[in-house]
């Protein structure tokens, strides 16, 4: 339920948080800077996390980082100082990548095989990523929401925004509350030790770099950016990009079963690169579409494939390590990710203002690309147990 409500509120302020910076007379640069704030305070929280998140109590950490996004939340919405609202986004992690990646997923991994048996662990992840994927898509369909209360008359513009942001606080900070719920059993220290092998270190240090440049790129494609893109490119109203990423969303829960089927068939890294590059080369295709309709039919389409290697992904990284070695890779990896998502939105916003609005997404697809040639060629002969199980029964 957390998981929803947290994928609720980052769908709908990853679309909303652009076009509301720059409704208030903040430039793209600046919106920019606020976006990369967010996420660096993520990444900062993460390390926390990732080091120290045992000691400091599951439950307790969860609460905590409920209630300083529910606050930073606010402050963003009222401020008024570009310095106040930047280091509100840092402190309340306001996440402008308009899909939930923050530090309270790391602990919400870690947690989740305590509530089920090893048989039914499988599942228990299945219903997390299918509840978050949801809410992803129905923050997208709120981001709607501040065109319907401007038709109600007794709102313009700024203060529908304005409005809408202050609920996106409120629903972060409601997941103190069910937070608040989770039983001891979720404080329990492991028992075995989490030193790192020599192996699986080397193999960490290589795959994350491999994904500090995919989420570099990533940076340069952040929902609010995107939102702001087909916004000012196509002149659509608000409503049409929020119903815009409600499908995305959509399309990007039914590709993570497209992805576990095709993973079984071909391999997860296959999986993952023959996925991933045709999404980017999508991705170049909407800067030339010739209006709105074209330019959605292509991004649904590439939104179709690119998140297909996100459980691949992931399944990779738990199988190359040891089963005592999860936790630190589940939060190194996380960290490399959140931290490379930050450096990006700050140049791309620049870009975007001084050069062209498409100017992210041909920087975004081509380091895409490169991530996905250096992944294939460093990785398709790691392979992990299952698929060296199916060779050698061939």
């Amino acid at each position: 339920m957390a998981a929803f409500l947290r994928a609720l509120a980052t769908g709908m302020i990853g679309v909303l948080i652009a076009i509301y910076l720059a409704k208030r007379g903040f430039s793209l640069s600046e919106t920019g800077t606020v976006v990369s704030a967010g996420l660096f305070g993520a990444a900062s929280a993460a390390i926390v996390v990732t080091l120290g998140g045992n000691r400091l109590g599951s439950r307790r950490v969860l609460i905590l980082l409920a209630i300083l996004g529910g606050v930073g939340g606010l402050v963003v919405a009222f401020a008024h100082s570009l310095h106040i609202i930047v280091a509100a986004a840092f402190v309340g992690m306001v996440n402008g990548m308009g899909r939930d990646r923050g530090p309270s997923l790391i602990i919400d991994q870690a947690i989740l095989p305590v509530t089920a048996s090893d048989q039914e662990r499988t599942l228990a992840f299945a219903w997390y990523n299918v509840l978050q994927d949801l809410g992803h898509a129905l923050g997208g369909l709120a981001a709607g929401f501040p065109v319907l209360l401007q038709h109600t008359g007794w709102f313009d513009e700024v203060a529908s925004l304005k409005t809408s942001v202050v609920i996106y606080a409120g629903i972060v900070g409601a997941t103190a509350i069910v937070y608040s719920r989770l039983s001891r059993h979720c404080e329990r220290r492991p028992t075995e030790s989490a030193r790192i092998s020599k192996e699986s270190r080397k193999i960490l240090w290589r795959i994350s770099s491999l994904f500090g440049l995919d989420s570099l790129a990533g940076g340069f494609l952040t929902a609010a950016l995107l939102a702001y893109f087909f916004f000012e490119r196509f002149g659509v109203s608000i409503g049409a990009v929020g119903a815009l990423f409600f499908g995305a969303r959509i399309a990007n829960a039914i590709s993570h079963l497209g992805a576990a089927w095709l993973a079984r068939r071909i391999g997860l890294v296959n999986t993952m690169v023959f996925t991933h590059i045709p999404s980017s080369l999508l991705l170049i295709t909407v800067a030339f579409a010739p209006n709105f309709p074209v330019a959605a039919v292509l991004f649904l389409l590439r939104e179709g494939l690119v998140e297909m290697d996100v459980p691949t992904r992931q399944s990779y990284v738990m199988a190359v390590v040891r089963p005592q070695e999860r936790m630190f890779a589940s939060g190194i990896t996380h960290l490399v990710r959140l931290s490379a998502w930050a450096i990006a939105p700050a140049f791309a916003g620049m870009l975007m203002q001084t050069a062209s609005l498409a100017i992210p997404l041909y920087i975004g697809a081509g380091m895409k690309i490169a991530y996905d040639v250096a992944l294939y060629v460093l990785f398709r002969r790691e392979r992990p147990p299952e698929e060296q199980v199916n060779i050698h029964t061939c």
